[in-house]
This record gives structure tokens, sequence and C-alpha cells, in this order.
């Protein structure tokens, strides 16, 4: 259970997810050789070292480990297209979240500094990559440090760096969840730099699934023998328009990106005339439930 009364929830269960379904059983041999082809890949990331931290590099890594998983990869024409052809800043690129393979997908498509969870810098197959992305981690129970955490992703935006953040702030089964979190999205504000939404969708021989979705109480190894096991298994990364920070506030902003993440035809807030006050103008304690907003 959340230790705070701010840190987001999802309903998503270990019964949300689908385990068992027609055709999905790669088969012992087919998932021993997975296993075989992900150590060696795992042991090439760790000798690369350095270069790991080189965008193609890691965008390689990235895309070898989704291979070794049996994970198909796809995505629109130009991807990402981060940072913003003309943008001064780097750009904030969010997305819903669903399982530890977005991270994968999203470095495979673009590499960028990723702001996650502190756990996942701990996390088997992707935890090495997203240390040597640049993660920021965060820690969801303590977040009395995210004034500074959103500090520092306005300062990496503005020197030019491309961040992705999950701002739902937990996993779901599908979709993007509740409404997304808006601090982080006070650092594109700050920064004055651009919003990329991006939607993830995974789908089990073409129909959608919940089957890679982590969620709950299962544990990263059961949910890594599940893909492991899967035959059939796609993740598509799909880009929408970028928004512009001029003329709105974190909350509208938010909203705008949780409607093109979702698909939907949301009522997105006018910004607020004065806007909230920024993590810089309140209290640091009264900032965190005030970025929250």
């Amino acid at each position: 259970m959340n230790g705070s009364a701010w840190a987001a929830v999802s309903p998503c269960t270990a019964a949300c997810v689908a385990d068992d379904l027609p055709g999905a059983g790669a088969g012992p041999a087919v998932t021993v050789r997975r296993y075989a082809a992900l150590v060696a890949s795992l042991a090439g990331a760790a000798a690369a070292g350095k270069r790991l931290g080189e965008r193609e590099e890691l965008r390689a890594r990235a895309r070898s480990l989704l291979a070794d998983l049996g994970v198909s990869l796809s995505c629109e024409a130009d991807g990402l297209a981060v940072p913003v052809p003309g943008a001064r800043t780097g750009t904030l690129v969010v997305a819903n979240h669903i399982s530890w393979l977005d991270v994968l997908a999203l470095l495979a498509v673009q590499p960028a500094a990723v702001l996650a969870k502190r756990e996942v810098g701990q996390w088997p197959v992707v935890g090495t990559l997203v240390r040597r992305a640049g993660t920021r981690f965060i820690d969801r129970e303590g977040l009395r440090g995210l004034p500074d955490t959103v500090r520092e992703l306005g300062a990496l935006l503005r020197s030019g760096e491309s961040v992705i953040v999950f701002p739902g702030g937990t996993t779901w089964c599908s979709g993007p969840g509740d409404p997304f979190r808006r601090a982080t999205f006070q650092a594109a504000l700050d920064a004055g730099a651009p919003v990329r939404p991006v939607t993830l969708t995974y789908a089990h021989h073409g129909a959608p699934t919940t089957l890679p979705a982590y969620v709950g109480e299962g544990t990263f190894a059961a949910s890594l023998r599940r893909v492991a096991a899967t035959r059939g298994l796609s993740v598509r990364v799909t880009p929408h328009s970028v928004l512009h920070p001029p003329g709105h506030d974190r909350r509208s902003l938010a909203a705008l990106a949780h409607a093109a993440v979702s698909g939907a035809r949301e009522t997105v807030p006018a910004p607020r005339t004065p806007g909230l006050p920024s993590h810089a103008a309140v209290g640091h304690a009264a900032a965190v439930p005030a970025l929250l907003l």
C-alpha cells in the first residue's frame, strides 16, 4: 500500500492480467532460448560500459532486449521526433504506463532520460539501461522531494535534454488510467519546453491484450516469465501532436496530454488566471500538494 495520501493508486490487480490466452504459449524450448538470448544481451550491455550511455548504443540495446523476448515493436514514421525541430529546449515525452516493457519500447524508439520510481533502477533487464540513460529516480512515497525533482527536470529540459515521464504515477492494465498528475508538466512550463504525448498499446497476435501488464501484487520475475513464454506479443508506440506551453498552466497542459494519449475528447479545463503558484513560489511543504493539483 502506498504510504502517502498523494501517491497514485491503480485499481488494477493480477486478476486484470490475461495469463492463459489461446495460442499464447511459446513452448519450453523457445522460452529457454529467449532467456539465453536475454542473458547474452544483458552481458553485452554490461560489457559496453560507458558506451551504453550513447544514444544509438542505448537504442540498439533496447531493441535487442525486446527481440530477445519475442516482442515486436512498431512506431509511426519519424518516431517521437524529439527534440522538436526549432525548439531551444528538450522535449517532455509523456506516456501511459502499463508494463516494465514500456521503458524498453520508448528507449528503442527514442533514447532519452527517464523519470522513474526508485525501484526501477534495481529491476533486472531494464535497470541497467535506465541508469545509463541518465534516469532520474523519484521516491513515490517520499513526495517532499518532488519540488526539487521538478526543478531538476526543468533544468534538464532547458539544457536541451529530452525526458520521458509516466505522469499517471503508476501502472494500469490498459489505457491511460486516471487523469495525469501535473507536477512534471510544471517542469515543461518552467523551461518553456514542448510536450509530446505518446500512447503505448500491446497486442497478442494483433488483438489488444493485458498480458504484459505489471500491476497489483505481481512480481517482476512472474511478469518476465509470462512475457518470455508468449508468442505473437507486440508493442506499438504512437506519438501525438506536440503541445506547446504558452497559454496553458500545468492543469490544462496535463488534461490535453491525457486526452491525446487516451484518444478521448475530454473537456480540457481553461488555464487558471492567475495560475496556481509554482513550486518556487510556495513553501516547501505546501509545494507538494500544490504541484499535484
